[in-house]
């Protein structure tokens, strides 16, 4: 599993996102990376500036690098700009859209959620955080599972931080459901990355 030790605030400073609402305001009062030397100055190689953007997507799916790699491979099949076709690769994982769709507050909560069985797609059960979501499937909170206080928190709209949802979901949060009503483009989808140096990391 990919979740790492590193406490999240440190690790938000260090890569210049907020990965949690929580490191939010950590990361508003000190802006620099972690260390006695953070805010020191900086020599930026070439590889380093693309080594920094691709740990910084892959950060915010929270994802291993294998996981990484291999949705690279399946976006330079894809049509179109690879790296727009990449981050759309990785926001079709289960555990990203029940995030974006306002079931759970965090991806760290959100693969929790799928890992521990408390999500089905289509009726059946899945836990694999990676499964990829196609489009009319349907997701839901499993009816054995609706009942846990993480979930009667999100249907009231508890980790609903932004009041939007994105256009390529349908929600139905007092259900806890909701449906992939098409392929997101990557303009609707709030990372923050600047994929084509991502690209360029790989295809060094």
């Amino acid at each position: 599993m990919p979740n790492q030790s590193r406490p999240k605030v440190k690790k938000s400073r260090a890569l210049g996102i907020a990965l949690t609402p929580k490191a939010v305001k950590y990361f508003e009062a000190r802006p620099y990376p972690p260390g006695e030397h953070g805010r020191g100055r900086k020599q930026n190689s070439d590889y380093k500036v693309r080594l920094l953007e691709k740990q910084r997507l892959r950060a915010q799916y929270d994802i291993s690098e294998r996981q990484m790699a291999r949705a690279y491979d399946r976006a330079k099949k894809a049509e179109g700009k690879t790296g727009e076709a990449l981050v759309v690769e990785l926001e079709r994982r289960l555990d990203a859209l029940v995030l974006r769709s306002g079931i759970a507050r965090t991806i760290y909560q959100a693969r929790q959620m799928v890992v521990h069985g408390h999500i089905e797609v289509n009726g059946g059960k899945v836990d694999k955080p990676s499964f990829r979501v196609r489009p009319d499937d349907i997701v839901q909170v499993r009816e054995r599972s609706r009942s846990k206080v993480p979930f009667q928190v999100a249907r009231e709209g508890g980790y609903d931080t932004d009041g939007e949802t994105p256009r390529y979901l349908q929600v139905n949060l007092k259900a806890l459901a909701f449906r992939l009503d098409r392929d997101p483009n990557r303009k609707e989808i709030p990372v923050i990355c600047d994929e084509q140096l991502v690209v360029e990391y790989y295809a060094r």
